[in-house]
């Protein structure tokens, strides 16, 4: 499959700007991680013994687990919380479920860094397929690129560098914060408009989740849903469609091997 075009005639002829979300969207390192933490907040709920089932619970957290993907993890645990205390439990302080996600997490990506560090994994086969080219190629059109993430800032840096895709961005890597009131996608888009050094209509955004897409359409971008269903990345995942769909994105991919196709499209080529 390649390109689905949601809005014909949309392009980003216009771009000046560029805006990539990083896991899923550029890196596997972290792919699984859906299935790390929704069974971790299943597991914190059935404890509860509310008498609710397991399957319904899977349910409930798997959507908002799924609504709230591109903003910090710090969202997703800040709900947990809430859906302990409407069930009448005492949540711990969001920051430490998300430090019990984070552990259970690095067991399983631990061999995916190791490897990377050492050598063993190449950094093309910790990407969606065709990332490299295209980051590349949009570099070289003199398009000024963004990457930002919900994970923490530390942590993707090192992941991005690991990759090397660092360089593509220019310093400009951003992932989240302790103080995560004080950094998202959207206040990085807001103060890029507000320094006058773009208009909303010259950027382009990349994610596969809704939350980047959604920022991006809202100030009148270009945006690309990429529906990758990790970690083969070769079908659309049709969740992912159905929620970048449904906040605006202008087309719709599985990957970026499409990128002759790709290119076209945005660029009116």
């Amino acid at each position: 499959m390649s390109i689905e075009y949601l809005r014909p005639g949309a392009s980003a002829a216009q771009a000046r700007v560029v805006l990539f979300d990083f896991d899923g969207t550029v890196s596997l390192i972290r792919s699984g991680w859906v299935e790390v933490m929704v069974p971790m907040m299943v597991e914190i709920l059935l404890d509860l013994k509310t008498g609710e089932s397991e399957a319904g619970l899977r349910a409930l957290v798997s959507e908002f687990v799924g609504q709230l993907t591109g903003r910090q993890t710090m969202y997703q645990m800040i709900e947990l919380a809430r859906q302990i205390d409407l069930r009448g439990g005492k949540p711990l302080d969001p920051l430490e479920y998300k430090r019990l996600y984070y552990q259970r997490l690095n067991h399983l990506i631990e061999d995916r860094i190791e490897g990377l560090r050492a050598g063993r994994i190449a950094p093309d086969q910790m990407m969606v397929p065709g990332a490299r080219r295209l980051l590349d190629a949009l570099k070289e059109r003199g398009l000024e690129m963004y990457l930002a993430s919900g994970t923490d800032q530390p942590y993707m840096r090192e992941e991005a560098r690991l990759l090397q895709v660092d360089a593509c961005f220019d310093g400009r890597v951003y992932g989240a914060l302790d103080d995560y009131r004080s950094f998202s996608k959207k206040i990085l888009i807001e103060r890029l408009i507000s320094g006058s050094q773009h208009r909303g209509d010259q950027f382009l955004g990349f994610g596969d989740g809704y939350v980047e897409i959604q920022n991006i359409k809202e100030v009148g971008g270009a945006a690309v849903g990429v529906a990758t269903d990790e970690p083969l990345c070769v079908e659309v995942d049709q969740t992912k469609r159905r929620r970048l769909a449904g906040v605006g994105a202008d087309w719709i991919i599985p990957n970026y091997n499409c990128y002759h196709e790709l290119m076209a499209a945005l660029f009116n080529e």
